[in-house]
């Protein structure tokens, strides 16, 4: 055993144990972080600092959405900010600026600021872990948009919603277990001589 597979587990120990902290955080006071979400919603619109997102990401982000749901037969069409599905009479859903998932970016640049401190990991395999946790978070967030899309469609708008509040983000939780796991297995590398050889 070496002492830097020592060391490299307690810290994979100490990250997951940190993880698994803010999901319980989450679910205790999920009620009051929709709450907050909807205040800060209305404060940024208030001072119209949603409008770069809403008139550049928005439009991106609903075609890419559109893009996923094409296979299973939707027939999808970008109606200005609204997203267009079915075929003889299409259900309109409207993609906000305030589920574009900035709250997934959140969790992942929190985790990442922790799992990735420090220098027992070469400079690259960090830089490549970032960016498939970056990727994965955006392509999970799509998935995310496009399941609440289905749910809507075949449920109604407020079992989508409960989806859109609670599920989306054990679903992002749900990630991040599975990103680190990875990150930790086959992608984050240990720099040499950083530990001592124990016989």
């Amino acid at each position: 055993m070496t002492i830097v597979s020592s060391k490299k587990f307690i810290f994979q120990k100490k990250t997951f144990i940190y993880i698994f902290l803010i999901l319980v955080f989450v679910l205790m006071f999920m009620p009051f972080v929709t709450t907050f979400n909807d205040i800060l919603t209305r404060v940024v619109m208030n001072l119209d600092a949603y409008k770069f997102i809403q008139n550049y990401v928005v439009p991106w982000e609903i075609r890419m959405v559109g893009v996923i749901l094409y296979p299973f037969g939707f027939q999808p069409a970008v109606v200005g900010e609204y997203l267009a599905i079915g075929k003889e009479q299409p259900f309109l859903i409207e993609i906000a600026w305030n589920c574009v998932g900035w709250q997934s970016l959140l969790f992942f640049v929190l985790t990442s600021w922790i799992g990735l401190q420090g220098d027992r990991y070469t400079n690259l395999s960090k830089v490549k872990a970032w960016l498939i946790g970056f990727l994965g978070t955006f392509l999970v967030n799509l998935g995310r948009i496009a399941f609440v899309v289905i749910i809507a469609f075949y449920f109604g708008q407020n079992v989508a919603i409960i989806f859109h509040d609670y599920g989306s983000t054990l679903a992002v939780l749900g990630w991040l277990f599975i990103y680190w796991w990875f990150s930790y297995s086959f992608v984050l590398e240990t720099r040499e001589g950083s530990g001592v050889l124990l016989s």
